[in-house]
Parts: C-alpha cells; sequence; structure tokens
C-alpha cells in the first residue's frame, strides 16, 4: 500500500517539521556537550533522541506535545548527568570509563589491550593515520572515554609531560 490517507502524509509534515524545529532548539540550549564525542552514555542519550523523533513522526498515537515533552526530559536528564559529572568526580568515574593507556615508549601493552578489547592491527592503523611509520617513534597510544586513540610522538611530548608519564604500575592500570 501506498498510503492510506493525506491526511497522515499532512501530520508526517507539519509534526516532522514541529519536532525537527523543537528538537535543534533544543539541542542549541541544551548546549555542545549534548552531542559532544559520544561515550556510552551519550549514545544511549542520542538514541533515544533519534527513536523519540522517528515514534512523533510516525506513530499518530504519539502526540507532538508528548514527543517534545519526551525530548525534553532525555536532554533535561543529559544535562543532570553532564552537570553532576563535573562537579563530582564519583559519578563522572560512574558514567564514563577512564583512558587506558594501550603502547608506552614504543612497547605495546598487551594485557591493557586485551582488557580494552583493542588489537594490535587497531593501534597500528591509527600510528599509520597519524603518519607514524615505526612503533619506536611512539611515547604513548591512549585510548580516550570516547572510544578514539590518541598517538603522542616521542618528539611531540613536551619534557614535563614525559617526566610526569610513566608507565603503568599494571597494564591494566589506566591512564592518567
Amino acid at each position: 500500500m501506498l498510503f492510506d490517507r493525506w491526511s497522515d502524509l499532512g501530520r508526517v509534515l507539519l509534526v516532522g517539521g514541529a519536532a525537527y524545529v523543537a528538537l535543534v532548539l533544543m539541542l542549541r540550549l541544551s548546549g555542545p556537550r549534548t552531542l559532544s564525542k559520544l561515550n556510552a552514555f551519550d549514545l544511549v542519550v542520542t538514541v533515544a533522541l533519534g527513536s523519540t523523533l522517528a515514534t512523533v513522526l510516525l506513530s499518530s498515537d504519539v502526540s507532538l506535545a508528548e514527543g517534545l515533552l519526551a525530548f525534553a526530559v532525555l536532554i533535561g536528564l543529559q544535562f543532570l548527568v553532564t552537570w553532576t559529572s563535573v562537579r563530582w568526580r564519583g559519578f563522572n568515574k560512574l558514567v564514563k570509563s577512564e583512558p587506558v593507556m594501550l603502547v608506552h615508549q614504543g612497547r605495546l601493552l598487551p594485557l591493557a589491550m586485551r582488557r580494552a578489547r583493542v588489537v594490535e592491527d587497531e593501534v597500528r592503523s591509527v600510528l599509520r593515520e597519524q603518519g607514524v611509520a615505526r612503533l619506536e617513534e611512539v611515547e604513548a597510544v591512549v585510548l580516550e572515554t570516547d572510544g578514539s586513540m590518541s598517538v603522542i610522538r616521542q618528539h611531540d611530548a613536551p619534557s614535563e609531560t614525559l617526566s610526569r608519564m610513566r608507565a603503568p604500575d599494571s597494564e591494566l592500570a589506566p591512564f592518567h
């Protein structure tokens, strides 16, 4: 079936446009942190916002007002979680992972890589993307909280950073 009624198509256009504009405005008002690089919590909120938008668009059982309230609840909860995590370190640890050092002074850290579920090929791929030919050129590779990897070359790391950066006592220790 192509469609049931013209009024259903009109509803999708009207409610969809209004919901889209409202969502964009709410996200702009909530600040850039709402959809920053994604950690697990951010991903859940982003998927929930998309699902809510789809439901508002396609389900005549959900009114525009209910959809807008759902957007506000999700964005409000995201704001509350980020606000709390900035002010309370324990809460931050609860909702976010910590960075993990995967390479230190040109050496892969196999236990840390296994615990982080990262294979050597992934690390070497990131090194190639950064133009690093040899592992020995790297001071550190850190798996960041958003899942990306940061590469610190030996010649790029300032001496004060190098003196503070040390091999973890245990390969499983997070990088700070």
